[in-house]
């Protein structure tokens, strides 16, 4: 934002290079356009709450600010969070989960997992090329 020394350094600038008998000519055109502006930034803000049936003056953007987020705390508060299963805390959770799995181990038949193919090239094969990949 300008300040009130750099607004009176362009207002004198603009009257040398525009010169006094133009001026106002050239200060209508900027009031136009900006009440134009104003007008389609109205239009578009109407237009976005009837298709969207939110109003912009009533959205708490501050819940939107990225700078808030801090992924760390995300992160942390995922991992300490309980389940609604579980609902104790600190050693008591491990004990349980251990309990827990020790008693659904014996009546779980656990399937075996997929078996991962590699592929491997002979010695001395050239490897694939692909002229569309590079």
């Amino acid at each position: 934002m300008p300040g009130m020394n750099e607004l009176f350094i362009l207002l004198v600038i603009a009257l040398l290079v525009i010169g006094p008998k133009r001026l106002p000519e050239y200060t209508q055109k900027l009031t136009n356009i900006v009440r134009e502006l104003r007008r389609m930034a109205s239009g578009a803000r109407d237009q976005l709450k009837e298709e969207t049936g939110v109003d912009l003056n009533e959205v708490d953007w501050r819940k939107y600010d990225p700078r808030q987020y801090d992924p760390r705390k995300i992160i942390r508060d995922a991992l300490l969070e309980d389940s609604p299963a579980q609902a104790t805390s600190g050693a008591d959770t491990a004990a349980a989960s251990t309990v827990a799995a020790a008693a659904v181990a014996p009546t779980a038949t656990p399937e075996p997992a997929p078996q991962r193919v590699i592929e491997r090239l002979a010695p001395g094969q050239p490897a694939p090329f692909d002229a569309d990949a590079t």
